[in-house]
């Protein structure tokens, strides 16, 4: 345990921080408590392929042909959810690799096989796959929200006011009854 002086020594060099002052300092903390990226605020995280994810949104731009700042709001969502998706397919490869990566030495420094860990680690000795299924369901929650409210807007949209939009009906095809985070 740290004693009275330490502590007081400790508040005072505290004071004297003021964090990253390089634009790539402030990058870098930025994803400091970023571990899986599965719930991360960033779309992109170090490591992934920006070309890829910016053909996603302009092939999901281009068939879902969103008019107005609510409707492309929705599709940089429905964007989002889908990298979120993928990234998920490879965390799950990754807890996969990493339970094998003992026999497998070379596998070692896979990006994937980090990834698996920090899953693992994540999870704190809970049920990896567990709570790995629990993410998957929240995160396609999302997915078919947002989906479904951009068909309910672009439906309104259509029928200038001639016909009711449809009614945004939320159905659970998880099978997984009051499963949360």
């Amino acid at each position: 345990m740290a004693s009275k002086k330490q502590i007081e020594a400790n508040k005072r060099n505290a004071l004297k921080s003021s964090g990253p002052k390089t634009p790539e300092g402030k990058d870098t903390a930025r994803l400091n408590s970023t571990k899986h990226g599965l719930l991360s605020q960033e779309i992109l995280l170090p490591g992934e392929d920006g070309e890829a994810l910016k053909e996603l949104g302009e092939r999901l731009r281009a068939e879902l042909q969103p008019v107005g700042e609510l409707e492309s709001l929705l599709v940089e969502k429905i964007v989002a959810t889908h990298w979120r998706m993928q990234r998920l397919e490879r965390v799950e490869a990754g807890i996969f690799a990493f339970d094998l990566y003992e026999e497998l030495e070379s596998m070692r420094s896979a990006d994937i096989v980090t990834l698996g860990k920090s899953f693992i680690w994540d999870a704190n000795g809970a049920n990896a796959f567990s709570k790995l299924s629990r993410y998957q369901t929240a995160i396609e929650r999302s997915l078919y929200k947002a989906i479904h409210e951009l068909q309910r807007l672009q439906a309104a949209r259509r029928a200038e006011g001639n016909v009711s939009p449809p009614a945004a009906v939320d159905v659970d095809v998880t099978g997984i009854a009051g499963e949360g985070l």
